[in-house]
């Protein structure tokens, strides 16, 4: 089996902006996809886009800041299409404020969100992967867990720690042919980065060696490949797609 047709994948934050497009490229890739966010409206208007052009994929809503609701939802993506192959941990949040005034609620909420969640998913998944002897996790992580940001301790610590989760679990469950993984965005074009100041958009476009802000389907092509047979013999590894502006 190549690439990643017949597989099962799991994808959060799928209702827009990265998680959307990594979602749409597995489907029009052969695997089936469940799709899980809040957005139950979101989530099914891309069910029916996939499906209309005969991939599969259903909607499964999900706030991954419920442990109950994770369990229940992984337990109920298996039952729908009899295994769980890719996992892919794309849901995120900010709540960005200068670390002097930052209120414990908005790390918490971050914390939750962006690292806890997905610690609880991969938990939720293990056994499925591990009683197949194949699985591929991939983390959607971020430049700032890399590099940090101004205004940005909680989201940054999230996404740091996100790469150590990644690191640890990687060497736990290799023996089973199990790879996890994570792709470190740099300034990728979502709904999330629209409302940054024009200013900071220049100031940060000035320091990319290629010139131009990235997609969402830039990170797509990275969390497809790292989610596919071929890419059996990496793991542990952070893929940088950030233009050149972190090197190393």
């Amino acid at each position: 089996m190549a690439g990643v047709e017949g597989r099962v994948a799991l994808v959060t934050g799928a209702s827009q902006g990265i998680g959307r497009a990594c979602a749409a490229l597995l489907a029009t890739s052969g695997a089936k996809v469940a799709l899980c966010a809040r957005n139950q409206e979101k989530l099914e208007q891309l069910a029916a886009e996939i499906n209309g052009k005969g991939g599969e994929a259903e909607a499964f809503p999900l706030d991954v800041s419920n442990e109950d609701a994770i369990k229940s939802t992984v337990k109920a993506v298996i039952a729908r299409f009899g295994k769980l192959d890719i996992l892919v941990n794309n849901a995120g949040i900010t709540r960005d404020q200068l670390v002097m005034r930052m209120k414990r609620a908005d790390w918490d909420d971050v914390i939750a969100t962006n690292l806890t969640a997905p610690f609880l998913l991969i938990q939720a998944a293990i056994p499925a992967m591990l009683k197949q002897r194949w699985g591929r996790i991939v983390n959607i992580t971020s430049i700032f867990g890399q590099i940090g940001q101004t205004g940005q301790a909680n989201y940054s610590s999230s996404k740091a720690g996100l790469i150590g989760l990644t690191m640890a679990v990687a060497r736990e469950v290799g023996s089973r042919s199990i790879t996890v993984n994570a792709v470190a965005p740099g300034f990728i074009e979502t709904a999330m980065t629209e409302v940054l100041p024009a200013e900071f958009k220049e100031s940060f476009l000035k320091n990319i060696p290629l010139g131009h802000i990235g997609s969402d389907m830039d990170v797509a092509h990275a969390v497809k490949f790292l989610a596919s047979e071929e890419a059996g013999y990496i793991t542990g590894h952070v893929l940088n797609v950030n233009g050149g502006i972190l090197m190393g």
